[in-house]
């Protein structure tokens, strides 16, 4: 299987009060397309640092990520905006759903960004929240949707740029356990069946019991 993302050496430095903080420390991970991944660890660890280089939205003190032979450190800000929008998929602990949306207006936002048509647009984010069991709540506003429910359109349109890989941060942390276990298991079954590369950040049991492979995280450090 090939390898979607190449990290080296990466290091991630914060100046605080305290003084200098190591968030990531000499990070070295490869993640093979198709792959259901959890990083784990405790608080402060390194976890949400790690899914925010990958994903461009952090830049990192040094070192290097290659996102399927993009060079994803040497972008510029611009070129960093492209790439988040037709590479990766972000779904959120807090949803992030625009409230003023219907469900589908929020799955077609970012299709509209990359200049799909409308038609066009709009019938995959019908296919795409019927995928995620909510075609019938497509008109339904956030405010109007439990909170599995707006994950659901959160995942939907993580999907809708058809991104090589989704960066999921803590998604089931406000979820009852129902909602969560629903999540995961639909997550699981759009990984199995659509070979969509899934890499979570968690302290989830649940989420670590369904990963296929867990990258354990301290102090900025892999540890196994």
């Amino acid at each position: 299987m090939k390898n979607i993302i190449e990290i080296s050496n990466l290091i991630k430095i914060y100046q605080e009060d305290a003084g200098e903080v190591r968030a990531l420390d000499g990070v070295n991970l490869s993640i093979e397309a198709g792959e259901f991944t959890a990083v784990v660890g405790p608080s402060g660890s390194g976890k949400t640092t790690l899914l925010n280089m990958i994903g461009g939205l952090d830049r990192p003190s040094s070192g290097t990520i290659v996102v399927d032979g993009i060079e994803v450190t040497k972008l510029s800000a611009n070129d960093l905006i492209n790439f988040r929008r037709d590479h990766v998929g972000f779904v959120f602990q807090a949803y992030n759903l625009i409230p003023v949306l219907t469900a589908k207006e929020n799955v077609t936002f970012i299709m509209d960004l990359q200049g799909i048509p409308t038609q066009q647009s709009s019938a995959r984010a019908i296919e795409l929240l019927q995928s995620v069991g909510l075609g019938d709540r497509i008109h339904a506003r956030p405010n109007k949707l439990s909170g599995g429910q707006q994950q659901r359109v959160a995942v939907a349109r993580a999907l809708a740029s058809k991104p090589k890989f989704i960066l999921a941060d803590e998604p089931t942390a406000n979820l009852d356990g129902k909602s969560a276990e629903t999540l995961l298991e639909m997550m699981e079954k759009l990984n199995r069946e659509e070979n969509v590369t899934f890499i979570f950040s968690t302290h989830d049991p649940r989420v670590m019991q369904k990963a296929r492979r867990i990258i354990t995280l301290e102090d900025g450090k892999i540890v196994r």
